[in-house]
């Protein structure tokens, strides 16, 4: 396994798919040797020596590929992802991993070998901010996590040259919340450690008028008391990424993200360490700042390992992106008027 050379293939050659490209020409072991979309345009922009498809099924069944990342519109993420790994081949695909838990069950069975690998694209989980977070919650320095409170939200659903997709319900599946809340559900999920078993929402969709939510607010609460707060945003007309982690003898505050569009700001940890009967509500702090997004390059780092047999799959597990669309739809399902309209209608 050292010095096996694999053959790679990307399903969806957009934005993300041209981002996960630049990183695997990094790797001497690793040649993408095929490409799909439905975009002609994006195809012509390939070298000749890499094979071109229209579609993912062709792809995945003819191109003799080994590894495939995938990175479609959320109807087909589910189905690419099946075909994949029942042709043997080892699977990264972006988030969100479906539109719907009930998409997603069936891909349960099928990565019951250790040897067949499957990570699903949660890359805020490798940002220098929650590696250092997750280090500093991990040393139990400032104890336990009582509450958590976060903030995501950009201008619109559609944003920059993307298609519509994300805004119809049949082909989305949900808005906001799915499309970008996702990744902030995920952190708290991976910070507390356990699911939230009671969920309180109020969920919209009256400002873009499209049939999936531009806003959702979600109160939850986790078998140990571990209380989190969330405002998912298409109507957050300034940028915005922000998460406070409120511990027994301190805080955690991130506050802006290092992203493609760099919108959200510069990304800063601010670690508080309180002293209630010292400081008078005016506690010592230290603040991060960091240069680089290095989330995208250690998350493929880390599937590549998984492939070589180095170690399992820390993050993005099949299990991890269940347990999230689930903790989705029971926001979704919470608010009543929402559930009655798109859920029991």
């Amino acid at each position: 396994m050292k010095n096996k050379k694999y053959k790679v293939a990307i399903i969806g050659y957009g934005v993300v798919g041209k981002k996960r490209h630049s990183i695997i020409k990094t790797y001497k072991n690793l040649r993408v040797i095929a490409v799909s979309d439905i975009n002609v345009k994006a195809l012509n922009e390939i070298n000749d020596d890499i094979k071109r498809y229209s579609h993912y099924n062709d792809l995945i069944k003819n191109s003799g590929c080994e590894i495939v990342f995938i990175s479609l519109p959320n109807r087909y993420a589910a189905d690419a992802t099946k075909i994949a790994l029942n042709q043997g081949i080892h699977v990264f695909c972006e988030k969100p991993p479906a539109r719907t838990s009930k998409e997603l069950t069936p891909i349960k069975g099928l990565i019951q070998t250790p040897e067949l690998k499957l990570k699903y694209g949660f890359n805020h989980r490798y940002h220098a901010s929650v590696l250092k977070a997750s280090e500093i919650i991990n040393s139990n320095k400032l104890g336990q996590i009582v509450a958590m409170r976060g903030i995501y939200g950009k201008s619109k659903i559609i944003s920059f040259d993307q298609s519509d997709w994300r805004s119809k319900r049949s082909e989305a599946g949900g808005g906001i919340l799915l499309d970008q809340g996702i990744h902030m559900l995920d952190l708290m999920l991976f910070f507390a450690k356990e699911p939230f078993k009671k969920v309180f929402s109020i969920v919209k969709n009256d400002f873009w008028n499209h049939d999936v939510e531009d806003n959702a607010y979600a109160l939850m609460e986790t078998s140990s008391g571990v209380v989190a707060q969330i405002h998912s945003s298409a109507t957050q007309w300034r940028h915005k990424f922000n998460l406070e982690i409120i511990l027994e003898r301190g805080a955690l505050v991130f506050g802006g993200l290092l992203t493609g569009s760099k919108s959200y700001g510069d990304e800063t940890l601010t670690v508080i360490e309180a002293k209630p009967d010292e400081d008078k509500g005016m506690p010592k702090d230290r603040i991060y700042k960091f240069e680089r997004d290095i989330s995208w390059e250690e998350e493929i780092k880390e599937f590549i390992n998984a492939v070589e047999g180095k170690q399992d799959i820390l993050h993005g597990t099949y299990d991890e992106a269940i347990s999230t669309m689930k903790l989705i739809e029971q926001i979704y399902k919470a608010d009543k008027l929402w559930a009655k309209k798109y859920y029991n209608s």
